[in-house]
């Protein structure tokens, strides 16, 4: 690149950045006129789609100017969603002791536990139904998807991967979840952190439910440090929180801007395959709400900002905060049963990605190993391999790809053909992030409602400016 060219290329990238700013402006014009969160929510949204679209039409998606006005970008898009990461680990650590401090009888955690596991796991094994049922409806193949090079090296590094996965027995996988060393674990370092995590919370909380019977005094001043901690950590999250309609505006932008919409074309049928799938397994979520006597309209209008978010994000562990602040303050669900919930949900059950995905891809691979994915037989093994293949998927980037692995390694199916959806992975995967999050926010207003401890007025209240005040 010779003098001129790199001159050029930073003019264009600090004209995009200045744009950026203007538009960041308009927003925080609108939080000073208090405006509600949520409408500022679908500003960002709205303003980051169009800004990216414009950019796409203007620059080739894989061209200098993109990538490093992106870089840029990714200084509010992606700064955000690691601030929304720095405070998972916190939050659920001090939120399930503060559940705990609230708790009576040990009793109540079991069913709490039970109920929102068993929900979880409920829903995924529908979602694994529903994924099977569109690759059929679609007829989808393996075999009708064209790969090139960027596909073909993405299956090497699959089968590379696989070995890794296939190195780790069951009762492996199971020791991960505990513990070993829960500092550790509090950094995020593994992708079963956050269920250690909750392990770790939940021995602390049976401890303070011990001393409360044997040391009452002990145990009311241990109450009141706890306290004292959750108020400044949700005090954090308000701030953090504070930021999310400049973090999607960014996001957004930064994703339509450098999408491969030449290579969304080319999987045009997947791509609106996967999204039938996801929508219709939300509607699934809706008439599950309808069944336990709730308004699907209402859910809707309150978690809407939630899904906005992790839709953009991209981020099920990143979304937590806000998952567990729609849930209290929006939904009526208790404080402990929304931390269960949020923090099971991020490695439990995930219905987009432990679910659909996986069993999309394995229905579509079966036919290249002689195997009728469509069989009684293929499909029950399918959805209980895809259920119990659930556990310990990561709320972050790959958590699908991981649980893809699985199930395909699992079933003795080659995973070198999960390669050739690469270039549409990044916009599936945000529809599937988004169903995660509802799956899990559905656990928490199931299990509430089952154990008669939602708050159905909140629920049905017309206030739907989700995390509180932003102003």
């Amino acid at each position: 690149m010779n003098l001129k060219e790199e001159i050029t290329l930073n003019l264009f990238t600090i004209l995009n950045i200045i744009i950026l700013l203007i538009l960041l402006s308009v927003l925080f014009y609108m939080q000073k006129k208090h405006i509600s969160f949520s409408k500022r929510v679908f500003t960002g949204l709205g303003l980051g789609v169009v800004f990216g679209a414009i950019l796409q039409l203007i620059y080739d998606p894989t061209s200098e100017v993109i990538t490093n006005t992106n870089d840029w970008f990714a200084i509010v898009g992606s700064g955000y969603v690691k601030l929304l990461q720095m405070i998972v680990m916190p939050l659920v650590f001090i939120s399930i002791i503060a559940a705990f401090t609230k708790i009576e009888k040990s009793a109540n955690l079991r069913k709490i536990s039970g109920l929102v596991i068993g929900t979880l796991l409920i829903t995924t094994a529908i979602s694994a139904g529903i994924g099977i049922a569109t690759t059929a409806g679609f007829d989808l193949k393996a075999i009708d998807v064209s790969t090139g090079d960027a596909e073909i090296l993405r299956g090497q590094q699959l089968e590379e991967t696989l070995g890794e996965v296939q190195s780790t027995t069951v009762p492996q996988k199971i020791l991960s979840f505990l513990p070993a060393n829960p500092f550790q674990d509090l950094t995020g370092a593994r992708p079963t952190s956050t269920i250690a995590v909750v392990i770790f919370a939940a021995f602390v909380g049976v401890a303070f439910l011990g001393i409360k019977r044997k040391n009452p005094e002990q145990a009311a001043f241990f109450q009141k440090i706890v306290e004292a901690i959750h108020t400044v950590v949700m005090r954090i999250v308000t701030l953090v929180l504070r930021l999310t309609p400049y973090g999607i505006l960014a996001l957004m932008a930064k994703t339509v801007a450098g999408s491969n919409f030449d290579a969304i074309v080319k999987l045009g049928k997947f791509v609106i395959a996967s999204y039938v799938a996801l929508i219709a397994m939300f509607i699934i979520h809706l008439i599950i709400l309808a069944i336990m006597g709730l308004s699907p309209k209402q859910y809707v209008k309150k978690v809407w900002p939630v899904l906005t978010f992790a839709f953009t994000s991209r981020t099920s562990a990143g979304t937590m905060p806000l998952n567990i602040e729609a849930q209290k303050n929006k939904l009526g669900v208790p404080e402990s049963i929304a931390n269960f919930s949020a923090s099971f949900g991020v490695s439990i059950g995930q219905n987009g990605c432990a679910g659909i995905y996986p069993a999309m891809l394995a229905v579509m691979i079966a036919p290249t190993q002689g195997i009728n994915p469509l069989s009684p037989s293929f499909i029950a093994t399918l959805i209980i391999v895809v259920m119990i293949s659930s556990f310990g998927v990561a709320g972050v980037g790959g958590g699908a790809t991981f649980a893809t692995l699985i199930v395909l390694s699992t079933l003795n199916l080659p995973v070198a053909l999960a390669g050739v959806l690469i270039s549409v992975e990044p916009l599936i995967d945000m529809g599937r992030t988004a169903l995660n999050v509802s799956g899990s926010m559905v656990s928490g207003v199931v299990t509430s409602k089952t154990l008669g401890e939602l708050d159905t007025k909140q629920y049905q209240s017309n206030d739907v400016d989700t995390s509180g005040n932003m102003a």
